[in-house]
């Protein structure tokens, strides 16, 4: 029952907690002249509150792994929707999150995604597509890290599913290293078509990163399988 009414808490106050966040972001931006930078403090602190609220303890390893100050793409698996509180609270590096178009037109939480620095992609077919994915290039390559999930949706049974060659390209143009990040654990706290989440401990695991300039667009399935090959390796905590 305890576990039960937990679930339902977390249920109702995260949506409540996330706008809470993005009215405090648009504020500390619009009005106290804060940078995009800034403000990141508010999406960490949420995703802590999340997971403390959620009765899970999430620990990480593999951190020395990482230069401080310099962009990653962090290619991480994807077994739940509680992933993206996990990144968000404990992964300790500076990033943004690539988010699909249709999300930067919610109000409030849209215009608060903008001034926080994320990175719109228009998941449509043909030139809007390819400028979209230039434009995100273009702003890791500037210095912006940012997390992808190269399964390209949640794995229904916690398994790791195969890597999209496509999401490739994005790290290829940008020319930064990928980042290969295995979470474990999320998908017993709340898999896929759950509603409710249970207590439980998550592990973030971080492998070397894997230098992009070694390959070209036409290599992005390659690119693609070693990725893959070292997420499983940390699943496996090889």
């Amino acid at each position: 029952m305890l576990t039960f009414l937990r679930g339902v808490l977390v249920l109702l106050l995260a949506p409540m907690l996330t706008g809470l966040v993005s009215i405090m972001a648009i504020i500390m931006i619009l009005i106290f002249r804060r940078s995009a930078a800034d403000v990141q403090f508010l999406p960490r602190a949420l995703g802590r509150i999340v997971a403390r609220l959620s009765g899970v303890s999430v620990s990480m390893r593999g951190a020395e792994l990482l230069e401080q100050g310099r962009p990653y793409i962090f290619a991480a698996n994807h077994q739940s929707q509680f992933d993206i509180f996990v990144l968000q609270g404990y992964l300790g590096c500076d990033f943004r999150w690539l988010a699909k178009l249709e999300l930067f037109k919610i109000p409030v939480f849209g215009q608060a995604m903008h001034l926080a620095g994320y990175i719109p992609v228009d998941r449509a077919h043909g030139r809007k597509a390819l400028k979209s994915l230039d434009e995100a290039a273009r702003r890791i390559a500037d210095g912006t890290s940012v997390i992808i999930f190269p399964e390209g949706t949640r794995s229904p049974d916690g398994k790791l599913g195969q890597f999209k060659a496509g999401t490739m390209v994005l790290a290829i143009k940008a020319g930064v290293p990928v980042v290969p990040v295995a979470i474990i654990g999320t998908h017993q706290i709340l898999p896929k078509g759950r509603l409710l989440v249970r207590p439980g401990r998550v592990e973030i695991r971080v492998g070397a990163p894997i230098l992009t300039s070694e390959y070209t667009v036409k290599q992005k399935q390659e690119l693609a399988e070693r990725l893959q090959g070292k997420v499983a390796d940390l699943l496996a905590g090889r």
